[in-house]
């Protein structure tokens, strides 16, 4: 990951390079939670007899996880939904439900009538914040005299 080849590709790219810790959970937040979400389904075995069928269980997970499972990050919503470009439209619905709710019964919204959380703008995995530091264009030249 530090061959300058690879760090001019991040460079040529736009992405900030994190070098993150191995084995740091903060350091990946989102796969930490993964993996979490994956070994406290009621249906992991916690050991697999055979490479196929942990494929075959990580299967089902996966399909579960991208088209069912509602984030707490993303709104509520599925991942797939976001991907596709669905967020908006799910949100719209759920909000004209939540409307619906509150005509019917608004003595139950003590505090005003509920809105539906916002699909946040960005996800990160290592936010960039004013400390990150980008990696820096390499000088081919002084590359070339060993500098």
């Amino acid at each position: 990951m530090t061959a300058k080849t690879f760090s001019q590709a991040l460079v040529d790219l736009g992405v900030l390079a994190s070098y993150s810790r191995p084995r740091v959970s903060k350091d990946n937040p989102f796969s930490e939670s993964h993996f979490k979400t994956l070994k406290y389904m009621p249906t992991y075995p916690g050991r697999f007899e055979s490479l196929e069928e942990a494929r075959a269980w990580c299967a089902r997970f996966f399909e579960w996880y991208n088209h069912e499972h509602r984030h707490s990050g993303i709104a509520m919503l599925t991942p797939h939904d976001v991907h596709v470009g669905r967020a908006p439209e799910v949100l719209r619905v759920r909000q004209q439900a939540m409307d619906a709710a509150f005509a019917r019964h608004p003595e139950r919204f003590v505090n005003g009538p509920p809105r539906v959380a916002p699909l946040p703008p960005r996800a990160h995995i290592n936010c960039p914040n004013a400390t990150a530091v980008r990696v820096q264009k390499v000088d081919a030249g002084a590359v070339a005299q060993g500098a």
